[in-house]
C-alpha cells in the first residue's frame, strides 16, 4: 500500500467514525463501539421538520374519523359511542398525581400505576374527543390531567419502572401532541412543564430499551421513545429509536428468511440456538409469524404487535415509512396469531399444544395499513378485526384502535 493511499484509508476510516457519532447525539469514547461491531444499522435520520400532529395519529386521519363520527358512519360511530361512554372519558374525572409511581412485577406494589396509566389514556380519550367534537371541555379535561402529572411526578422506581414508564409515556405523548397542535388552548407554561415531564422523567427510562427482556418490553419503551421524540422535536431521540426499533422488531417476530432459527435481541447476550429457545419460552420450532412471546402468551404477544405497528405509524407520519420493511413480519405474525385467536387448535409442536389466547384490542393498526393501505390480503386478521370491533381499551397503553385507524385512508 502506498503512503498515499494509506492516507486516504485513515481520512475515511476518521470521517466514517465522525459521522457516526455525530448522527447519534454522542460524545466518541473507544469504550462505545461503532455501530458495524454491533450489528446495527446505519443512523435513521430523523425528519428535517416535524409534522405535527404525528404521533400516532395525523391531522388528515383525525378529519377523516371526525367526517365519519358526524355522519353516523360504522364503525366509527359505535367506536366512538363506545369510547365515549367509558369512564375515561368522563368529564368529572379528576386525576391522581403522584411524585414517584412505584410499580413492581406486575405492578405489585401498586403505588399509582394504575392511575398513572388510566390518567394518561383519559388524557388521550379527551383529546380525540376534543378534535371530533370542539367541545373545549373535552380539551380542558385533558389539559387539567396533563397539567396535574407534570406539576407533580419526578420519578418511577421498582422492578417495573422502565414498563410502567412506557405505558403511561405512550398516551401521555399522544394526547400532548393533539392538545398543543390542534388549538386546544394550552397555556404555554403547562406545555414547557410536560415537555420537561417528558425529557427529565419520562425519555431517561425508556430510550436505552431493556435488551434482556421479554421484547414486548422494548417495543412499548421504543412506542414511547418515539412519540416523546416527536413531541419534544428531540432529532437524537428519534433516532436512537428508530435504531433500536429496527435491531427489536427482527427479534421479536420470525420469519424464515431469518435461518433456522430466531435472532437474538441486539445487546441481551442471547445468541445461541439453546439460548434462543429457552428465550422463546422453550419453542423449537420456528415458522413465519411466531413472536418471542407466542409460546407465554398472546396477551404480552399482543403488547408488542400494537407497538410495532403504532411505532411504525408515528414515523409514516414523519416521512419514514417503515412499513415496507417490517411489513412482512407484521403480516405473518398478525395473521399467525388470528388464526389461534379465532379458535383452530394448536398444534403439538407449537407451545407442546397448549397456547393461551387473549391477544386484546390490538390488531387494527397493522391491519389498516398492511391490507388497506399496501394491498395484502390478510384473511385471518380480517376476520378477526372485524369479529372484534369496535376495539376499546386494555387499560395499559392501547386504546380505541377502531376509531382512529379502521380503513382510514390517510
Amino acid at each position: 500500500m502506498t503512503a498515499q493511499h494509506r492516507r486516504r484509508t485513515i481520512v475515511a476510516a476518521l470521517a466514517s467514525f465522525t459521522a457516526s457519532f455525530l448522527l447519534a447525539g454522542a460524545s466518541p469514547t473507544l469504550a462505545e463501539p461503532a455501530p458495524a461491531a454491533t450489528g446495527a444499522p446505519a443512523a435513521a435520520l430523523a425528519p428535517p421538520t416535524f409534522t405535527h400532529p404525528g404521533v400516532y395519529v395525523s391531522r388528515g386521519q383525525l378529519d377523516f374519523v371526525r367526517g365519519r363520527v358526524q355522519a353516523g358512519a360504522q364503525p366509527w360511530k359505535a367506536a366512538y359511542d363506545q369510547m365515549n361512554g367509558h369512564a375515561l372519558a368522563s368529564l368529572s374525572r379528576n386525576p391522581k398525581p403522584r411524585a414517584v409511581v412505584e410499580c413492581g412485577p406486575y405492578s405489585n406494589p401498586n403505588l399509582g400505576c394504575t392511575d398513572e396509566r388510566q390518567d394518561a389514556i383519559a388524557a388521550y380519550t379527551n383529546a380525540l374527543n376534543w378534535y371530533i367534537t370542539r367541545d373545549q371541555r373535552y380539551a380542558t379535561k385533558a389539559i387539567q390531567i396533563m397539567d396535574a402529572w407534570s406539576a407533580t411526578i419526578r420519578d418511577h422506581t421498582n422492578s417495573n419502572a422502565p414498563l410502567q414508564t412506557a405505558w403511561a409515556g405512550v398516551s401521555w405523548a399522544k394526547a400532548a401532541e393533539i392538545i398543543r397542535h390542534t388549538g386546544g388552548g394550552w397555556a404555554a407554561a403547562g406545555v414547557t412543564r410536560f415537555s420537561t415531564m417528558l425529557r427529565n422523567v419520562y425519555l431517561p427510562k425508556v430510550i436505552n430499551g431493556h435488551a434482556t427482556s421479554n421484547g414486548n418490553w422494548e417495543l412499548t419503551m421504543m412506542e414511547a421513545s418515539i412519540g416523546i421524540a416527536v413531541f419534544l422535536e428531540d432529532r437524537s431521540a428519534y433516532d436512537r429509536a428508530v435504531t433500536k426499533f429496527r435491531q427489536r422488531v427482527p427479534a421479536f417476530l420470525y420469519v424464515t428468511g431469518d435461518g433456522a432459527y430466531a435472532k437474538g435481541p441486539v445487546g441481551s447476550g442471547i445468541d445461541t440456538r439453546e439460548e434462543i429457545i429457552r428465550y422463546w419460552h422453550n419453542q423449537s420450532t420456528f415458522v413465519d409469524g411466531l413472536s418471542q412471546e407466542t409460546c407465554r402468551d398472546f396477551t404480552h404477544t399482543g403488547y408488542g404487535l400494537a407497538s410495532i405497528a403504532n411505532f411504525a405509524e408515528t414515523t409514516r407520519h414523519q416521512g419514514q415509512d417503515l412499513y415496507p420493511e417490517i411489513g412482512d413480519r407484521l403480516r405473518h405474525a398478525l395473521g399467525f396469531h388470528a388464526k389461534y385467536e379465532l379458535g383452530e387448535a394448536a398444534p403439538s409442536w407449537l407451545c407442546g399444544g397448549n397456547i393461551k389466547r387473549g391477544v386484546g384490542p390490538v390488531s387494527e393498526v397493522g391491519y389498516n395499513a398492511l391490507a388497506n393501505r399496501m394491498g395484502h390480503t390478510m384473511a385471518n386478521t380480517q376476520r378477526l378485526v372485524e369479529s372484534r370491533r369496535p376495539a376499546g381499551t386494555n387499560i395499559l397503553f392501547v386504546a380505541w384502535q377502531t376509531l382512529t385507524h379502521a380503513n382510514n385512508p390517510a
